[in-house]
């Protein structure tokens, strides 16, 4: 009994103790509170302002994928049965048997495409025969015709040079008996007539003798008539006769010629027509021994196996069970993708606010999920012509396919394509200029400014900010090298001066930042916002969460990146019911582009990937994106609301 006292009294003091302590404690913090001034600042709340290079950077996430791929279709025309496939995840060499597809409805195909071609080319044998026979017939009867068309031209030469000049000659003799005789008989009469008249012949001789060159004109004149009826009428005559027949045999010539062509027309046709059926049973033929051919399909090159119903967003369609002896598969249709990895890239979506930034030939530093401690070198090798949509679940998003060829990469490393990974694309350098870090710089409306130590204090100070990357900003006018800036946001209590900065009114950088047209209004009445990085998202914020230094352990964000102001839901409501419906696409992109950049869907920076900013901005991992005194962003990579 005397021991269990003992023991509680020794507890209670000890309890007692402990309260003592954790007063004290609390009471001494603060009194440092209270004696707030530029001595409470850690190392890790200040900065101070540098001269020097660094880079600028695009973040980008993606997956890993081989930069040749070969796809093994069914590529037959109909629904095939796999009797055999390749396990999968084989490295398949060249020319090893991937699929084998039922082949016995295509070989009796082949044997129905067989018999069908013998018999066409039976067919084409007997058309050719025919239109050979037609051919020699064809030719036998236009030699008949050209003969007749010579007999009937040496008849017409016969004629001109024989018939002719002989009836002439018979008519021009005639003509010329007809004349002398009529000459003779004409001096006769004329020689009787003085005859008569000296009475020494008698008026009967005399008559006769004039009766004699009656009929001797007469004679004469036939004979003449005779020529001239030749020449017009019976020399035509038989001329016209002569060459119509030799016209006719000519025309004969023509008939048979074309009567015989249309039937070697029609033979040819005929062996044509069979030719056509010849070729196309063999065509079926060929067809079906391809078919046979691609019933074994083999890997034409080295590569992992990969099952087409493995792939996310595959043509197969969603949870398909993998291919497997039996399976029945659709013409055209994926069974497996043969990836060559000993050639990777990257193909990460770039925002469509920074894919102008991006280009060909461009280093990047790539890191995949599956394994952070391996850092991999890379070079952009293209970027995408067109934005892809987020889909039905963020239909306005847009972001730019970038692919990077990774330069360092070897099998033995171990990455598959479709491994998740991150990327950094070093888009440009800034090189000897002021800098600090991206967190250190506030904005409000069109003015930017930072914190700088003020005897026991803080004041804003204007600067001119110039190229910023996810952990630096460019200071091109207003601090000094070696100057003190403040990375968080004071309180308070800390606040010495403050410039004369008017809200943000219409017009401002702030709208034009964001959405490109009057800002909504801060529910503090003008709280400072950060500087906006590349993408015009804010890096700073002043929503009650203070900003961290440094990178944490989330996705994209980092510390310090992320709202406008304090804005409550009912006024970010009525702000969106002022705009446009072009005005509120504009804005939902952007504050999409700052979420996916800055609103951390991790820990305030990469998953897995701890990245101070530098020296005493170092940030914390695991939660913490500030100082010691900044507290925790639960979970946020770039806290505040997101305007």
């Amino acid at each position: 009994m005397t021991t269990r006292t003992t023991r509680g009294a020794a507890l209670a003091i000890v309890l007692i103790i402990l309260a003592l302590t954790g007063l004290l404690a609390v009471t001494i913090w603060m009194m440092g509170r209270d004696g707030a001034g530029a001595e409470a600042a850690t190392g890790t709340d200040v900065f101070d302002v540098r001269r020097g290079d660094f880079d600028v950077i695009v973040p980008a996430s993606g997956e890993l994928a081989a930069l040749r791929q070969i796809e093994i279709r069914n590529e037959l025309e109909q629904r095939a049965t796999i009797t055999y496939i390749i396990d999968e995840g084989v490295f398949a060499k060249a020319g090893d048997t991937l699929v084998q597809f039922n082949d016995e409805e295509i070989a009796t195909n082949i044997k129905d495409a067989e018999d069908a071609l013998d018999s066409e080319l039976n067919k084409l044998e007997n058309a050719k025969a025919n239109l050979e026979i037609r051919i020699k017939t064809s030719e036998s009867e236009l030699a008949e015709a050209d003969l007749q068309i010579t007999l009937t031209k040496l008849a017409l030469r016969a004629w001109e040079e024989g018939a002719v000049v002989e009836t002439r000659q018979n008519l021009q003799l005639e003509l010329k008996t007809a004349q002398m005789e009529y000459d003779r008989l004409q001096d006769r009469f004329n020689a009787s007539q003085r005859l008569y008249e000296q009475e020494f012949i008698s008026l009967d001789e005399f008559k006769q003798d004039e009766i004699a060159l009656v009929k001797a004109d007469t004679n004469l004149k036939q004979a003449d008539l005779a020529i001239d009826i030749y020449e017009k009428y019976e020399y035509q005559q038989e001329r016209a006769q002569m060459e119509s027949d030799r016209q006719q045999a000519i025309e004969e010539r023509d008939r048979i010629k074309q009567r015989n062509d249309a039937e070697v027309r029609s033979a040819e046709a005929d062996v044509q027509s069979a030719q056509r059926q010849v070729d196309s049973r063999r065509e079926r033929l060929e067809k079906w021994q391809r078919q046979l051919g691609l019933c074994r399909v083999i890997a034409p090159s080295d590569g992992l196996v990969v099952y087409a119903s493995s792939l996310q967003g595959s043509d197969r369609g969603r949870d398909e069970d993998p291919p497997m002896i039996g399976t029945e598969v659709q013409s055209r249709r994926t069974v497996i993708v043969l990836p060559d990895t000993s050639q990777m890239i990257a193909d990460v979506k770039v925002n469509e606010a920074l894919s102008g930034l991006i280009s060909r030939g461009q280093r990047a530093v790539i890191v995949s999920d599956a394994k952070p401690d391996l850092t991999l070198a890379g070079e952009v090798i293209s970027v995408g012509v067109l934005a892809q949509t987020g889909g039905w679940r963020d239909p306005n998003r847009r972001d730019y396919s970038v692919k990077i060829r990774l330069s360092d990469y070897d099998r033995s490393q171990g990455l598959k394509p479709s491994m998740r990974c991150k990327a950094d694309i070093n888009v440009g350098r800034v090189t000897d200029a002021l800098y600090v870090p991206i967190q250190a710089v506030r904005r409000k409306g069109a003015v930017a400014f930072v914190w700088i130590p003020d005897g026991r204090g803080y004041s804003q100070k204007q600067v001119e900010v110039g190229q910023a990357s996810e952990l630096y900003v460019e200071i091109k006018d207003g601090v000094q090298v070696g100057q003190s800036v403040l990375l968080r946001t004071p309180e308070a209590k800390e606040v010495i001066a403050t410039l004369n900065i008017p809200d943000a009114a219409p017009g401002d950088a702030f709208a034009e930042d964001l959405f490109g047209q009057s800002p909504p209004p801060a529910a503090d009445g003008g709280a400072d916002h950060g500087v906006a990085d590349q993408s015009g998202n804010a890096p700073g914020t002043e929503s009650g969460t203070e900003p961290g230094a440094g990178r944490g352990n989330g996705e994209r964000g980092q510390g310090g990146r992320g709202g406008r102001g304090r804005m409550t839901p009912e006024q970010l409501q009525e702000m969106m019911k002022n705009l446009s419906p072009e005005e509120r696409q504009r804005m939902q992109e952007r504050i999409d582009s700052m979420n996916n950049r800055g609103g951390g869907r991790g820990e305030g920076g990469r998953d897995g990937d701890e990245r101070p900013t530098d020296g005493q901005n170092g940030g914390q991992t695991d939660g913490q994106t500030g100082g010691q005194n900044q507290g925790q962003h639960e979970g946020q990579g770039a806290a505040g609301s997101t305007g």
